[in-house]
């Protein structure tokens, strides 16, 4: 069978020639396909024909060798060469070229997973990033929090313009120039308004009656008692004249005994009483008919008596009678008695000049030192003309006073009122209780600063409620300042504007809350050594600011603004504030945005204000205020964020920091909680300048910001670029390598899958685990070697024509056998 095998070991020969072609063919086809990576063909020898299997050496032959006769030759293998292409340059960032071992891992239409080295990707319209042919790039992405999410791989996407990002705050650095040659602060701006009143006293008492004082007339003598003549105080034939007086009955302050006021007297020589001669009286009896019938709103008859047979000279008190008795007085006063004792004398001046005069009262507590409104507005005004004024129709005040205040104006002081008397009502009922009051005090008698009338009304306290306060506006009227509803506030510091803030006002709002409001506003601190703070003085709210210049507190006439329950349009506050200290102190100032986790903006104000000084350091403390410092309480708004001091020594160079740390609560928002940073003091020196300088020189933090492009590292992570120029991860593209990498089945498209021989995939990041890294904005191309491709074409078609010879010679000698046959 010798000619016929050569046919069929010619034709092996053949056919292996043509599967060479074929992978040369294809390799040259895919010269410049990108990540292709070409094969060869391996060939074998194919089954043998042995003549004879040899023989081995003996002591006389030398052996003999196998005649094996080849029946052609085979393809044992065809396998891809996965050696690194060539790495070029591309315009499109997308692209990815891979530098070592490993494969892209891509999602088919079913989900399966295939490999490629082909790295031309681009963004379809979901944002994904796919292959020419439409698969997904596989790797892990990252959460909203931006960490890559290691638990399975999904295809991979870039949210162009959807993705947005903001970086919290973490480092502020300051700059600036502190000057030593400025004045250390020693105090801070004490601001107060105007008087305010606790209207929670009721309203103003009721007008009394006044009236001028009535002269009384007088009536008949009576007659004398009995009483031994010899022992009679009343001598016979001797003339007793007598005046009477009407009066009223008080307890002034807290005497034990009343006191009399008296008005007019009856004048003159009064009613002569004469003794019939040859009798002495025990008393004399006085017939006061007419004076009781007049005596009016008056409470008693006073009566005075002069000496014997005066009828111009002193009158004394002998008595005081009470018209509900009756109409007589009995006289019992020996003459040597007047003049001593309670027997005074009769005072008939005329204290007061020509008027007008006007009168107020008020009810005061002298337990708790509280004074209500004055009386309602005066509805007489009294003319004296040498007269005494008798007050009449008091009001008995309740059990919440002690006393009733009069007051009286000047003859030459029409605008001011000076107390006349204070009335005891504490303790006492009935008759006892003042209802009348006779004013018979000279101007000079209480022309006393320390007692005029205020018309601001009891005054506040810590815990008098809003809606009780009122201010007295100069013209009778009493205006209330608040009412349920929203107090707008805006202060002002180192003369500039702080942020409004807002309190709700309701009916257990009080003073203490509202002065804690607006210390909270306005960023006063707490420090040792300063008497910061709000309080109440003489009823006028105070606020102590910190010490240094900027620190300097204002309230305008526009920083209160008051919209009313169930309104919308609010209106102005009258309650100006005034300066009674100026704050003092070397100081500078600077305005910065912190941003917080959400990228929302934060105001914060550094103030720093010169604190000590020596002849080797110097010492500043600085305040940190933000108005976006959000409290769990609204009614809580407190500023104040931190503060510390820097230490300079005697180069100006900063050598301690205490307290650096700014903390900002972000409870009204849904961002991380507090919002806290570091200041760097470090680069402030403390060298002479003319003016103190703070500035801000960089901050870390950034606003929300859009994802705008991307960029893709050797180790597969993807970094999103944001428009507020934060990067961030938002994606690991991972790689797979196979133990057997030739093993792997191709697919078609430059794509391969696990094959028998492959090993199972390892998948991990580029540059692990023996894996490349990734180039891009690359790709690898092609590893065909072309002139060898060549070569090894021309040395299979050499081969294929060879074999036809084979078998054209074989056709020759069967043919030379046929002819034999001839």
């Amino acid at each position: 069978m010798g000619l016929a095998s050569a046919l069929s070991t010619a034709l092996t020969g053949m056919s292996a020639a043509e599967t060479t072609i074929d992978v040369v063919g294809n390799n040259l086809a895919n010269s410049n396909t990108v990540g292709f990576k070409a094969s060869e063909a391996n060939f074998a020898t194919q089954f043998l024909q042995t003549q004879s299997l040899g023989s081995a050496p003996t002591e006389g032959t030398g052996g003999t060798n196998p005649r094996q006769v080849g029946l052609g030759a085979l393809v044992s293998d065809i396998s891809p060469d996965f050696s690194q292409g060539t790495i070029q340059i591309s315009s499109t960032p997308t692209d990815l070229a891979i530098q070592g071992d490993g494969f892209f891992v891509v999602e088919g239409s079913e989900g399966e997973l295939y490999y490629t080295r082909n790295g031309i990707m681009k963004l379809n319209s979901a944002n994904e990033i796919t292959t020419m042919t439409g698969n997904r790039l596989m790797g892990y992405m990252a959460n909203q929090d931006y960490q890559i999410e290691r638990t399975q791989m999904v295809p991979l996407s870039i949210p162009l313009g959807k993705a947005a990002v903001a970086a919290a705050t973490k480092n502020v650095a300051m700059e600036g120039t502190f000057s030593p040659s400025g004045n250390v602060a020693t105090q801070g701006e004490i601001i107060q308004s105007a008087i305010l009143t606790d209207g929670a006293y009721g309203t103003r008492p009721a007008q009394c009656e006044y009236i001028l004082a009535t002269t009384p007339t007088q009536g008949a003598n009576g007659g004398a008692s009995s009483g031994a003549n010899a022992g009679g105080i009343f001598q016979d034939g001797q003339d007793y004249n007598y005046r009477v007086v009407f009066a009223d009955k008080v307890y002034l302050e807290n005497d034990a005994n009343p006191t009399y006021t008296e008005g007019v007297d009856s004048g003159g020589t009064g009613t002569a009483v004469t003794v019939t001669a040859g009798s002495n009286y025990d008393q004399i009896d006085l017939d006061l008919t007419t004076s009781v019938a007049n005596i009016g709103k008056f409470d008693v008859i006073q009566v005075y008596r002069s000496h014997v047979n005066d009828a111009s000279g002193t009158y004394y008190h002998v008595g005081t009678h009470d018209p509900a008795s009756g109409n007589t007085f009995s006289d019992t006063v020996a003459d040597a008695d007047l003049g001593t004792g309670t027997h005074v004398a009769l005072d008939d001046s005329t204290p007061k000049p020509d008027g007008p005069y006007t009168y107020y009262y008020t009810f005061y507590n002298a337990g708790t030192n509280m004074e209500s409104k004055p009386s309602e507005t005066n509805a007489l005004t009294v003319t004296a003309e040498n007269q005494k004024v008798h007050i009449t129709d008091i009001p008995d005040p309740g059990a919440d006073w002690t006393h009733v205040k009069l007051y009286r104006s000047l003859a030459s002081q029409t605008s001011n009122w000076y107390e006349v008397a204070m009335l005891k009502t504490e303790g006492l009922t009935g008759a006892d209780l003042p209802t009348a009051y006779t004013d018979n005090l000279s101007d000079a008698d209480i022309n006393d600063t320390d007692n005029m009338l205020s018309f601001d009304g009891p005054y506040i306290k810590m815990s008098t409620l809003l809606t009780d306060i009122q201010r007295f506006d100069g013209s009778e009227t009493y205006e209330p300042l608040f009412q349920p509803g929203e107090l707008q506030f805006t202060g002002y510091k180192g003369g500039r504007a702080l942020e409004t803030k807002s309190l709700t006002i309701d009916g257990a709002t009080n003073v203490s809350q509202l002065l804690t409001f607006m210390q909270d506003a306005m960023g006063i601190q707490n420090i040792v050594g300063q008497d910061a703070g709000g309080g109440i003085t003489q009823s006028m709210l105070q606020l102590k600011g910190n010490y240094g210049t900027d620190n300097a507190i204002e309230i305008k006439l526009s920083s209160f603004l008051f919209v009313p329950t169930g309104e919308i349009v609010g209106q102005t506050i009258n309650l100006p504030f005034t300066t009674e200290q100026d704050a003092n102190g070397e100081s500078a100032v600077t305005d910065f945005l912190a941003y917080d986790s959400l990228g929302i903006p934060c105001s914060v104000r550094v103030t720093a204000v010169m604190e000590e000084k020596t002849n080797t350091k110097m010492t500043w403390r600085w305040f940190g205020d933000s108005p976006d410092n959000s409290e769990i309480d609204p009614a809580d708004p407190s500023i104040a964020v931190g503060t510390g001091t820097i230490t300079f020594n005697s180069e100006g160079k900063v050598v301690a920091v205490d307290g650096e740390t700014i903390s900002i609560d972000r409870n009204q928002e849904p961002s991380a909680s507090p919002l806290s940073f570091d200041i760097d003091f470090t680069e402030v020196v403390g060298l002479q300048t003319e003016r103190s300088v703070l500035a801000t020189s960089r901050q870390d933090g950034s606003p929300p910001g859009i994802l705008t492009s991307f960029i893709i590292g050797e180790e597969g992570t993807i970094r999103g670029v944001f428009s507020n120029g934060i990067t961030r991860d938002i994606g690991q593209i991972e790689l797979a390598r196979f133990a057997n990498p030739n093993g792997l089945e191709q697919t078609g498209q430059n794509l391969f899958v696990s094959g028998v021989n492959s090993g199972l995939p390892i998948y991990n990041d580029p540059g692990n685990s023996g894996l490349g890294k990734i180039v891009a904005g690359a790709v690898e191309l092609s590893n065909t070697d072309v002139g060898g491709n060549l070569i090894d074409l021309i040395l299979a078609s050499t081969m294929y024509r060879s074999n036809t010879r084979v078998i054209s010679t074989t056709q020759n000698l069967f043919d030379e056998l046929v002819m034999l046959g001839r």
